[in-house]
């Protein structure tokens, strides 16, 4: 009886696999990063739908929507991938079917070698088939925040400043799926339905918090000073990126989108240390000026001494034209006449 059974389950199960299958999701929210596909079909005559889940036909469509990407899994191993919007048509070596292709004598062997392979399971499919959607889309609203001080450094040629502090940062950023392979093979795996950011999202928040402090510190290397730190988003995420690509992008297949810093504060002692120092260079360099502009500036020609009544004036004597004697006039300082 058990072997009537399980042909009768092979035969049942080989006649249900012949309808071409339409695989689909709806739009994935943002907290799912990957999902198994469902079948608009879920019950046809001739298999219970839990034999027909994960075996795909020949000639079955697969309907693939923006900011979504498909891949089909065949025994654990990625045979198709499609990242285009529209519809793709399954013929990788599915289940044959009748529907799909000519039908001729190859097609009944076919059938029937299938039908055979399902009574030496016991009347199920001895293989795994799936397609899995992935989430393209940024995924947005990720809080950070730094629970403890992270060391920056902040220089300023202008006033020779080169000293370091620690400051607390709060914000968000986004990222997105970019190798879904990747993914698939090092972070999800073989699903049986959703995978969610709930799930990766701790470690994502821990690594960002370790990377914070490199990065900083190519951002300090500019010349950025840490409350200027909100108008440079652009190049803390190109510096994260670089930070994080091992392990994100080369071994997760994901990458920062955009960083947002929400507030940056040092502490008060820091804080009061570089605007002392700041004062201090400010004094040095307004005396440097004064010391400067004193050194430039051009000396006067100081006039002589006014001699005192009575003493003899030590200017020369203009002589009268042509007497060669002197003129006995009085000299200008209006003292002793000369002789």
């Amino acid at each position: 009886m058990g072997l009537i059974a399980a042909a009768l389950n092979a035969a049942g199960g080989t006649l249900a696999s012949q309808w071409k299958e339409y695989f689909y999701v709806d739009s994935l929210p943002d907290n799912v990063l990957a999902r198994k596909a469902e079948k608009k079909v879920k019950a046809r005559f001739g298999g219970s739908r839990r034999e027909d889940d994960n075996v795909i036909s020949d000639g079955s469509v697969v309907a693939v929507a923006d900011g979504q990407c498909m891949m089909i899994v065949d025994q654990g191993k990625i045979v198709d991938f499609c990242a285009e919007p529209g519809e793709y048509v399954f013929e990788q070596g599915g289940e044959p079917s009748i529907f799909y292709g000519p039908f001729n004598g190859e097609k009944m062997k076919a059938v029937l070698k299938t039908t055979f392979d399902r009574l030496s399971f016991g009347g199920q499919a001895g293989r795994d088939q799936r397609v899995y959607f992935f989430n393209t889309k940024e995924i947005l609203g990720n809080k950070y925040g730094t629970p403890s001080p992270v060391p920056f450094r902040v220089v300023d040629g202008n006033i020779g400043l080169d000293v370091d502090i620690s400051i607390r940062c709060f914000g968000e950023y986004s990222y997105r799926v970019t190798n879904p392979m990747l993914f698939y093979t090092n972070v999800c795996g073989n699903v049986e339905g959703d995978y969610t950011r709930e799930q990766i999202d701790s470690q994502l928040k821990s690594e960002l918090l370790t990377a914070l402090q490199p990065a900083f510190a190519k951002i300090s290397e500019m010349g950025v000073r840490y409350s200027a730190l909100p108008g440079h988003t652009t190049e803390i995420a190109a510096a994260l990126n670089d930070v994080l690509s091992e392990k994100w992008a080369d071994l997760r297949g994901v990458e920062i989108v955009s960083f947002g810093v929400n507030s940056v504060k040092a502490s008060e002692e820091d804080e009061a240390m570089v605007k002392e120092k700041e004062k201090k260079k400010e004094r040095g360099a307004r005396h440097s000026k004064r010391v400067l502009r004193r050194t430039l500036r051009p000396r006067r020609r100081r006039r002589p001494r006014r001699p005192e009544r009575g003493a003899s004036c030590p200017r020369p004597v203009r002589r009268q034209r042509g007497s060669g004697r002197a003129a006995g006039r009085p000299c200008r300082c209006r003292g002793w006449t000369p002789w």
